[in-house]
This record gives C-alpha cells, sequence and structure tokens, in this order.
C-alpha cells in the first residue's frame, strides 16, 4: 500500500535482504564486491577518512543531504564501494538498488606540483605519509579546502538512478561518506582517486634500525631471508686462527691476526621473487593488509606480488622497505606495525 505519490515503507531490514540476493546475483557474475563495513558511530578513524569527511562537510550546498548519508552509511546500506582513478561505483540498498557513479576531475597539475614543493624533505617515509604521521605545516597543505589534496564541489559529478530529484541524494550521500571509512584502510586510494602518485612527496625512506639479534640461529634466519630476497650471497669473514709456534729454542713470534673476505657472490638478477616476499609475511604470522603497512603499499599489491612466478620488478624505495623489516624479528615487525616510531 502507497500513501499518495510516496511508495509503501519498507523496514531496513527488509530492504537489506533484498538487495543482498541481488549482490549475490553480481557475484556469481564475477562482478568483485567491496562492501563498506562500519564498526561504532565514528564512520572515520584515521587522518586521511576524517579529513575526506570534515572536508565535505564544508560544501553549504551538501548540509542538509548529508545526515540522511551518514545514516545510511553506518547501517551498511552501501553494499559495494570502488575507488578507481578519477571515480567511484558503489551500489546502494534503498527501496531497490541503486547504482552510483561519481567522477572526480585529476588534481591539476600546477596544484601537484606546489603541494610537493611545500612539502618537500618534509615526509620521510611512505609509512610516515599513509599513516597521516605528518607535521602540522604538512597536514594544513594536504588538507587546505581550495588548494589541497580534497576535491572542490565543483570537480565532483554524482549520478545515482534513484527517482530522487536532489543533485545530492541520500545514497549519494552514503558513499561519499563511505569513501571516508575506505580511506581509513587504504589512504594510497586518495591519490589514485586524484590522479597523482603519492610517491613523489616521500623525500627518503626510512627503515627503522634493529639491534643486533645475539641468537645465533635467528642471524641466519635472517641472513637467509636477505638472500633469498634479493638473490644474493651476502658478505662474511671468516677468521684464520693464529699460526702454531714451533717448539724450538728460539723465541716464539706472535702470529698476525688475518682474516679472509669471501666476495660477494651476485646473480644476474637481485630481484626479490613473489615466494620469498610470501616466506617473509608468512614468518610475521601476518595477512596481505598488514604486512603491505610494513612497507608502505596495498594489500592487493602484496597479493599481486606473491601470485608472480617470475622475479619482481619493484621501485627501489620498495625493495629498500623489504631489506629493512627482513632484519626484524617477528616481535619487532609486529611492534612497527603497532607504532613505528616506537623501535
Amino acid at each position: 500500500m502507497s500513501y499518495g505519490h510516496w511508495p509503501a515503507y519498507v523496514p531496513v531490514a527488509k530492504r537489506r535482504a533484498q538487495a543482498q540476493k541481488q549482490v549475490v546475483k553480481l557475484k556469481k557474475k564475477g562482478k568483485k564486491i567491496e562492501p563498506i563495513t562500519i564498526n561504532g558511530n565514528k564512520i572515520a578513524k584515521t587522518f586521511w577518512g576524517k579529513s575526506w569527511c570534515e572536508h565535505l562537510e564544508q560544501f553549504s550546498d551538501y548540509s542538509n543531504r548529508l545526515p540522511r548519508g551518514r545514516t545510511y552509511a553506518r547501517n551498511g546500506s552501501v553494499c559495494h564501494l570502488s575507488i578507481k582513478k578519477g571515480k567511484i561505483e558503489a551500489l546502494v540498498s534503498g527501496s531497490s538498488l541503486y547504482n552510483i557513479n561519481i567522477k572526480i576531475k585529476a588534481l591539476s597539475a600546477d596544484k601537484w606540483k606546489t603541494i610537493q614543493k611545500q612539502c618537500s624533505g618534509q615526509i620521510g617515509s611512505m609509512l610516515e605519509l599513509l599513516q597521516g604521521k605528518l607535521s602540522d605545516s604538512v597536514m594544513k597543505v594536504v588538507t587546505e579546502p581550495t588548494t589541497g589534496l580534497f576535491p572542490l564541489s565543483d570537480e565532483i559529478n554524482l549520478e545515482c538512478d534513484c527517482p530522487d530529484w536532489a543533485d545530492l541524494c541520500k545514497h549519494l550521500a552514503a558513499v561519499l561518506y563511505g569513501v571516508g571509512a575506505r580511506l581509513d584502510e587504504s589512504p594510497e586510494l586518495l591519490f589514485l582517486l586524484r590522479g597523482v602518485d603519492h610517491s613523489n612527496l616521500i623525500s627518503e625512506i626510512k627503515i627503522p634500525s634493529v639491534s643486533a639479534n645475539k641468537d645465533q640461529a635467528k642471524r641466519r634466519r635472517v641472513k637467509g631471508d636477505l638472500g633469498d630476497l634479493f638473490g644474493i650471497e651476502l658478505d662474511a669473514t671468516v677468521p684464520v686462527k693464529k699460526a702454531a709456534a714451533k717448539k724450538t729454542g728460539i723465541k716464539k713470534k706472535t702470529a698476525k691476526k688475518k682474516t679472509v673476505t669471501k666476495k660477494v657472490i651476485k646473480t644476474n638478477n637481485t630481484r626479490p621473487t613473489g615466494k620469498t616476499v610470501a616466506r617473509l609475511r608468512k614468518r610475521f604470522g601476518m595477512n596481505y593488509s598488514q604486512f603491505a603497512r610494513l612497507i608502505g603499499v596495498s594489500g592487493s599489491t602484496i597479493s599481486a606480488w606473491e601470485s608472480k612466478a617470475e622475479r619482481l620488478n619493484l621501485k627501489q624505495q620498495n625493495r629498500d622497505a623489504l631489506a629493512g623489516i627482513s632484519e626484524m624479528s617477528k616481535d619487532q615487525a609486529w611492534i612497527y606495525l603497532k607504532n613505528p616510531y616506537g623501535l
């Protein structure tokens, strides 16, 4: 039964159940589904996620619709949200399952150059950038409403196939908040969305120093990981025992201590393999997302690396990061994951 021109009310639980049936059908057809799940009242909890949501809330023409969007985002109505270069695709459960397409203009070259210049030398590592461990001056640069990384309202084109006449319906608002939640998990997606390379903001990759482990077994394991990772035989010094003095009447001469250093034997290809990356990740007992955060890449990137049989063609900064964490024990890796500045 309907009331006037309004359709009959359908409880949220029933709408979500109906939407899930349609989502299951899409999965069977091969569509990758990435739902937004929010735990607790806060939609976003990290620097990048919160900054995105705060930026949206500055748009006066969005103010009337954002509250309903927050409710939809929190109750699990965003069944799918995918962020790609210049666009966001989503499915939102309402009276029906609605298709969302949001286009975001790429960050202009001039703005990006200005941001790089203003941040030059102030961001030391990929972890520092993606975890939002930034100085106040850098935070101000990247979040500045008109010249920062986030899009202006006229750079956002919104499309939803629901019957709502408003430019920003509650389904679109839910998706925009869902982006904030997604950036909590994968902040690098903001840079992908704006069409820029976040590695350009890094002045240098800093690998935390790890104290030498006295346990010889652990030393051998670490050396083995590094050797496997980069296809080399590590330097080794072999002490030569003192020459035994002859038992004669002549005064004994003290034999000088000598060392013989093996030459480093390098292969023609010193790039790591997918298997050695997987072995290192499993040694730490981490999933793709956790291990990725140690290096400063996405979980999908780690999965892609491990799936390759051939040696990996990685950026130097990623190879440096892998080399650094290879020197850690399992406990050290977990401590660093939880607090990269606590070692």
